[in-house]
């Protein structure tokens, strides 16, 4: 199974009200596991930044003038993420950015129910605690050190690491690949002969010399009659 674990930042809150996506970053997941294949662009918003904006994640008018404007990029995105799942948190935010980029751009939108919400998974999971990345972070003991302000891969990666606990941990189907290995494997066991431990045609030979045997019975005989080797079970 191949998953998107994925991150915007926009200019603000609401593409409806001219706000835009200035940064996208994903990473590869299969089975759960990271390939090591990620997906990282910065975009030119086509309007100015706004303060409160830049204080989140520090991308300025100055950085992403020169940068592609997200029609450009588009098409690189869509073929990145191909037909995978994506993973994000509070994904509500980011696909209504994303949509709307695409659809401005003339290209197909991605449908809601290819998102999972890793916020409403952990809401789910400990209801009434705080479900903030950095939150989950603090819990599963994610190293989140470098964060100091919002970017859109580094947070790709440490939201990888956060889903992968939120699903049972690094490998949450192994023993289910294992149960099924087991399975297919019911069948050759059957067809060979019914294995069943038998004793050896020969004893191993005794690795206690005699003067080791010596010792030991004067060492017993000392402890009288209630010496716990003199008892038999």
């Amino acid at each position: 199974m191949r998953e998107i674990v994925l991150d915007t930042e926009t200019t603000g809150f609401e593409p409806s009200e001219g706000h835009r996506i200035v940064e996208i970053g994903a990473v590869e997941l299969f089975n759960h596991l990271p390939t090591g294949q990620t997906y990282h662009q910065y975009i030119n918003p086509e309007r100015p930044m706004p303060k409160e904006a830049f204080e989140v994640h520090g991308l300025g008018d100055e950085f992403l003038r020169d940068k592609p404007v997200f029609q450009a990029i588009g098409q690189a995105f869509l073929d990145f993420v191909g037909d995978a799942q994506l993973v994000i948190h509070n994904a509500a935010f980011d696909m209504k950015f994303l949509n709307f980029e695409l659809e401005r751009a003339g290209l197909p939108v991605l449908p809601n129910s290819r998102a999972t919400d890793t916020l409403m998974i952990a809401r789910r999971k400990f209801p009434g605690s705080p479900a903030s990345l950095d939150a989950l972070c603090r819990r599963f003991g994610v190293d989140n050190s470098a964060r100091e302000k919002h970017g859109a891969l580094l947070d790709s990666e440490i939201l990888a690491e956060v889903y992968l606990e939120l699903v049972g941990g690094r490998q949450p189907d192994f023993m289910l690949a294992a149960a099924s290995g087991a399975a297919k494997q019911t069948g050759a066991a059957e067809a060979s002969a019914d294995w069943r431990p038998r004793p050896r045609p020969v004893p191993l030979a005794s690795r206690i010399t005699e003067e080791e045997m010596a010792a030991h019975a004067a060492f017993v005989g000392k402890l009288g009659d209630q010496a716990i080797w003199l008892k038999r079970g």
